[in-house]
C-alpha cells in the first residue's frame, strides 16, 4: 500500500507491544485542518495514519512509535491504549461539523490499511475497535455511519451477531458486568451502553439496555471456534 509521508513530531516510545487498532474520525472541517493539527507540536496529538475521503493515505508516525491519538482510554484491562495500538484517523467532519457517510474510496483504503496492520502485528478481530469503544464517556467516533460490516465480512473486525440469539435476561448491573468483561470501561454505564450500540446496533443508540443488546452481547462473549479470532 502506498502512503504520502507527512511526518508528525508528536510521538514517543512505546511501553507495550502492538495488540490493537483504533479507528477514529478527524472531526474537523477538512483534511488539511486535521493534518495541520496532527502535526502541530503545540497540539500534542497525532496518529499513525490519516485516510482522506479520496482514499489518499498519509503516514504521520512510524508504527514502532507511540502516537498520541487515544487519550484517556481503556480496553480489556489496557490503560495505555496509545502504547498498545495503531491509530488510524479517517477524514470526516464528525458529529459537530456535519457527520456524513464515508465514501467508498475512503472505506476501501481503510480496509486495505487495517488488513495490512492487522496481519503485520497479528491483531485479533476483537481488538480492532473505535475511539468510542476505548473512551465511551468522551468520544463518538468513528460513529454509527462507519461501515463496520465491511471489515467484519473480511474478518478484519468482529461481526454483529445475528443468528441463534438467546436473551440471558440480565438485569442492568449484570449487563454492565458483561460489558466490562467484553472490554468496555463501564464507569459511566449509559455512555458504555451507547458506545456498544454505536458499534453493534447503530440503528438505535439510546443508552438503554434492552433484549436485543443483551442477546448481541451474550453472543459476542460466547467462545468462538479455535482460530476464529
Amino acid at each position: 500500500m502506498r502512503f504520502v509521508d507527512w511526518p508528525s513530531p508528536n510521538f514517543n516510545d512505546r511501553a507495550l507491544p502492538v495488540t490493537m487498532i483504533v479507528l477514529h474520525y478527524t472531526g474537523m472541517e477538512s483534511a488539511q485542518v486535521a493534518l495541520d493539527r496532527l502535526r502541530d507540536p503545540l497540539a500534542e496529538v497525532s496518529s499513525h495514519y490519516v485516510v482522506d475521503e479520496d482514499g489518499t493515505t498519509y503516514r504521520l508516525v512510524d508504527e514502532e512509535k507511540r502516537a498520541w491519538h487515544a487519550g484517556r482510554s481503556h480496553w480489556r484491562e489496557c490503560e495505555d491504549v496509545n502504547s498498545a495500538s495503531i491509530g488510524i484517523e479517517i477524514v470526516n467532519p464528525g458529529h459537530e461539523h456535519g457527520y456524513r457517510p464515508f465514501p467508498d474510496a475512503q472505506v476501501d483504503a481503510v480496509v486495505r490499511l487495517v488488513a495490512e496492520v492487522k496481519d503485520r502485528h497479528e491483531i485479533t478481530r476483537g481488538n480492532v475497535v473505535g475511539h468510542s469503544d476505548v473512551a465511551p464517556a468522551r468520544k463518538r467516533d468513528p460513529g454509527e455511519l462507519f461501515p463496520w460490516q465491511r471489515l467484519a465480512r473480511l474478518r478484519l473486525a468482529l461481526p454483529r451477531p445475528t443468528k441463534n440469539l438467546m436473551d440471558p435476561m440480565w438485569g442492568h448491573a449484570a449487563f454492565c458486568l458483561a460489558l466490562e468483561r467484553f472490554g468496555y470501561d463501564v464507569t459511566d454505564p449509559m455512555a458504555a451502553i451507547m458506545a456498544f450500540q454505536r458499534r453493534f446496533r447503530p440503528e438505535m443508540i439510546d443508552g438503554e439496555m434492552d433484549a436485543e443488546c443483551r442477546m448481541i452481547l451474550l453472543a459476542l462473549l460466547l467462545p468462538r471456534p479455535q482460530g476464529d479470532d
